[in-house]
């Protein structure tokens, strides 16, 4: 049976695919949250947004590099395999898969709530078996499905940024000032702002599925990272501009509430459209990216074998992406992740850390070592910064991971020496 994935991704696709990721969901969610998290000074907003593209960049260059060494579907699970260890990369894939699982499921019930808030739960389910079924139709499918999603999603937020900024609600001064609660509440939400750049990840873990890898993700990463940072700014400022920090930090709709204040009420329900598309989007990538290291785990034996099954025809990871549509599907109809926010920045926070660690074994120059450091340290910082229930949640699933690896290193063994 053939177990390799075929390579179709050019530099636009793979670029389309991590920025589908990152100007997601997050963009319309995570802004009244790390708003609060810094206090109410605009500016603070501001900086710890900068504070999370600096660590996303510095994840995004260690990532690139081990990429294109290492051209195969998993992303850091392979890399920290490879370089520190079989235990690193098992945990990275652990996080990884654990995390963005429960981030897929609130996706799919964002999806819900911007859709049919009374029947949020059957509209999730409904989201993800549509989009699981897109993924099983091959990587080129899902990837004509991402370039519309983003190029609506790109369009909506566009008519916020114009219809604030252009509004007479506009006021500079609201961008004014520094952190007041400090450089923790900076750095906290810093961190909750870091999970709206993790979609890069998605680039690499389909690094087996893109085409001259050597060549092609270096160039994808930062493009696709560049894109989302003038995005995600462009937008935090107009949001800013009209509704100050303060009534930014307690907006459940911030997107919404700035095109309302910026007198523009009828738009509204388009932005809306807009926050469940961009969902959508960020669900699609977190399945591919998340079967692709279920495959990769699973050829390694860390998850059944049977998962790492390719499809003869589609040439995707089928059976993969058919057990995580399946539970994410569970999850969307039995749960409310609503807080899946900083438990998720937690998995990508470590995965990433592990990432820049192996990419540190990799460049002996000064400058890749000093990259690889500052997004090692930077990522545990953040990591240590969230709210504390994220923190502990996060701490202890891997800690759960790094005992099923242990018990099943003993048991395995214990078989061999019997034998």
């Amino acid at each position: 049976m053939n177990n390799e994935l075929k390579r179709t991704l050019g530099v636009f696709d793979a670029v389309v695919v991590g920025l589908g990721a990152m100007v997601g969901a997050g963009i319309f969610a995570a802004l009244a949250p790390a708003a609060g998290a810094a206090g109410p000074a605009g500016g603070a907003l501001l900086a710890a947004l900068a504070v999370a593209a600096l660590i996303a960049y510095c994840n995004a260059h260690s990532s690139a590099r081990l990429a294109a060494l290492y051209p195969a579907s998993g992303g850091t699970y392979v890399y920290g395999r490879e370089r520190l260890g079989p235990f690193w990369g098992y945990l990275a894939g652990w996080g990884f898969v654990i995390g963005k699982t429960a981030l897929c499921a609130a996706m799919a019930l964002t999806v819900g709530a911007y859709v049919w808030p009374g029947r949020q739960h059957a509209v999730a389910v409904a989201a993800v078996v549509a989009l699981t079924a897109a993924s099983y139709g091959g990587l080129q499918k899902s990837a004509r499905i991402a370039r519309v999603i983003v190029a609506a999603v790109l369009a909506v937020l566009a008519g916020v940024v114009v219809v604030c900024l252009t509004s007479g609600e506009a006021d500079a001064g609201r961008l004014d000032g520094l952190a007041e609660g400090g450089a923790g509440g900076l750095l906290q939400a810093a961190g909750l702002l870091f999970f709206a750049f993790a979609g890069y990840a998605r680039i690499t873990t389909l690094g087996e599925e893109v085409r001259d890898p050597e060549r092609t993700i270096p160039r994808a990463v930062p493009l696709a990272l560049g894109i989302a940072l003038l995005v995600y700014a462009a937008v935090a400022v107009a949001a800013l501009s009209v509704l100050g920090a303060e009534a930014l930090a307690a907006s459940t709709a911030p997107l919404a509430d700035a095109v309302r204040a910026a007198g523009r009420p009828g738009l509204a329900p388009v932005v809306r459209a807009g926050a469940a598309l961009a969902a959508l989007g960020s669900l699609l990538a977190l399945v591919l990216g998340v079967s692709r290291t279920t495959l990769a785990m699973a050829r390694d034996g860390h998850l059944p074998r049977a998962l790492a099954a390719v499809h003869p025809r589609h040439q995707v990871p089928h059976r993969a992406e058919l057990a995580v549509g399946a539970v994410v599907a569970v999850l969307a109809a039995t749960t409310d992740l609503r807080g899946a926010i900083g438990f998720s920045s937690f998995g990508v926070l470590a995965y990433y850390a592990i990432a820049n660690a192996s990419a540190w074994t990799v460049d002996s120059g000064v400058k890749g070592r000093a990259v690889a450091a500052v997004g090692l340290s930077g990522c545990v910082v953040l990591a240590c910064a969230l709210p504390p229930a994220s923190a502990v949640v996060g701490a202890a699933v891997l800690a759960a991971g790094a005992l099923a690896y242990g018990v099943r290193r003993r048991f395995t063994r214990g078989a061999r020496s019997r034998v």
